[in-house]
């Protein structure tokens, strides 16, 4: 072993830096466990000091164990007045820009990958079937170890998908569909098991409700999130109130996370402070049990080492960046994760939506006219000030919200580009181009109410006993 980190270690993020000097530091301790000869001992605590002179070169921040790099923990800890506009945690989106949030910063400063014209191509491959439209199109646009994912599946390996809601209203709106529609097509093509949860007992811990009220919006979100298709063969949905108490493998997990997770490492990553109450310090062990196969032994016939694909929008991915650290320390594979950007809100990118604020999108329980008139009323335009001007200079596709919104559900490639087409050009008009989004939208909403018309109490409990799935482990 070198006595100094090679070339390709200085190319590293310093988010990955960070996870191999930590994965320099338990070689050492099993090394020492382990009885090694002490001139590989030795090797391999030169590594270690030279890995953290590294660390300390590229950061300017001394290497401790269990705080990754300051600068990446979130996305509004730079030191210019550029870097502050973008702030992005699991209960915060904001900037200043009306595209939105820059997604390429957040790539570099969460040490994730971009999803590029490689890796699309290499799932079409692996599947047989044209990647989804959030692929083509850049809605899931990062990942982390997706090439793992792959690479275990072209060798006859299993994975399994782990997704969630947090059930903050009883009414889920239309950019809530966003995780769960990719994550049914991820199902569907790579054939895998689903497990999804409902941190209810999150809710409960940061809003304003009883612990009764947060359960009943989980049983309901339920009915929203089975309206998608799932297979109930296939799937697993679980409420966090209910589940917690009856899988051993479960807390067993969330109890080794907490015991290898800090409070210095909450507070940097998640911005906790003295006053905050237990219970929120101790939940993120709760959302990173899931992707640990071992909490599910009914599923997984106690196989501890099947790795997960987590499909989520990036501002979830502190969650799991605390958890990739832990696995290993565990025992435990990293889970992989595919990251989305963020559904904007109807009166522009600037934010995510609130479930507290009607206007702010189209939920799955608006009628018709509701749709058009919060399209009409409220949905932001890149449209000029006056027709005239609109026809000599065009529209701003990249800052309007009806457009932004028909790249989500507008499935029709070459139909998207005419209309992209014609709105910079000036031939369609703003208000033109939100009757394409209302009759997009309208059908889409009203399909999804009939489906979950036919979800009965009885279907949403089969899909939240625990049991084993259609698949042999």
């Amino acid at each position: 072993m070198a006595d100094s980190p090679n070339c390709d270690l200085k190319s590293l993020s310093p988010l990955q830096l960070f996870e191999r000097v930590t994965e320099q530091g338990e070689k050492v301790r099993a090394l020492k466990a382990g009885k090694a000869p002490k001139d590989e001992i030795d090797a391999a605590v030169r590594m270690l000091l030279s890995l953290k002179l590294l660390y300390k070169t590229t950061t300017g921040q001394d290497y401790q164990a269990g705080l990754p790099p300051k600068d990446l923990v979130l996305i509004n800890n730079g030191t210019t007045k550029e870097e502050e506009e973008d702030l992005v945690d699991p209960w915060n989106v904001q900037t200043s820009n009306a595209k939105g949030v820059d997604y390429d910063k957040l790539i570099v400063r969460f040490g994730s990958s971009k999803i590029d014209t490689d890796l699309i191509n290499r799932i079409e491959r692996a599947t047989g079937q044209k990647p989804h439209h959030f692929l083509r199109r850049g809605i899931f646009f990062s990942h982390r170890d997706m090439d793992q994912v792959l690479d275990a599946y072209e060798n006859k390996k299993p994975f399994y998908l782990y997704t969630g809601r947090g059930p903050s209203s009883q009414a889920m709106h239309v950019g809530h569909l966003i995780p769960f529609l990719f994550t049914k097509w991820l199902q569907e093509v790579f054939d895998v098991p689903l497990v999804i949860q409902l941190t209810d007992d999150e809710k409960y811990l940061w809003k304003d409700m009883t612990i009764e009220k947060a359960y009943e919006y989980a049983r309901e979100n339920a009915k929203d999130i089975i309206a998608c298709g799932f297979d109930i063969n296939k799937t697993f949905i679980f409420s966090d109130l209910d589940y917690l108490g009856t899988s051993a493998g479960f807390y067993k997990n969330v109890v080794k996370v907490q015991k290898h997770v800090t409070f210095n490492q909450v507070k940097g990553i998640f911005g906790f402070t003295d006053s905050d109450c237990i219970g929120k310090i101790s939940f993120p062990a709760i959302q990173a049990a899931p992707s640990f196969s071992s909490s599910f032994p009914q599923i997984f016939n106690g196989k501890e080492n099947i790795q997960c694909l987590i499909p989520c929008a990036i501002d979830q991915d502190p969650y799991f960046r605390m958890t990739r650290d832990v696995a290993p320390r565990i025992g435990q594979p990293k889970p992989a994760l595919l990251h989305s950007v963020f559904f904007p809100a109807l009166q522009g990118a600037q934010t995510k939506m609130s479930a507290s604020d009607p206007n702010s999108s189209i939920f799955l329980t608006d009628t018709p006219k509701q749709i058009k008139t919060k399209i009409n009323k409220h949905a932001f335009s890149g449209g000029r000030d006056t027709i005239e001007e609109h026809r000599k200079y065009g529209g701003n596709c990249d800052v309007d919200v009806s457009f932004m919104y028909l790249t989500f559900f507008l499935e029709d490639d070459d139909r998207l580009e005419q209309l992209k087409q014609a709105y910079t050009s000036g031939e369609l008009l703003t208000g033109e181009l939100k009757k394409v989004l209302i009759e997009t939208m309208q059908p889409l909403v009203a399909a999804h109410q009939e489906r979950r018309k036919q979800v009965t109490d009885e279907i949403v409990k089969q899909f939240m006993t625990p049991r084993k799935l259609a698949f042999e482990f």
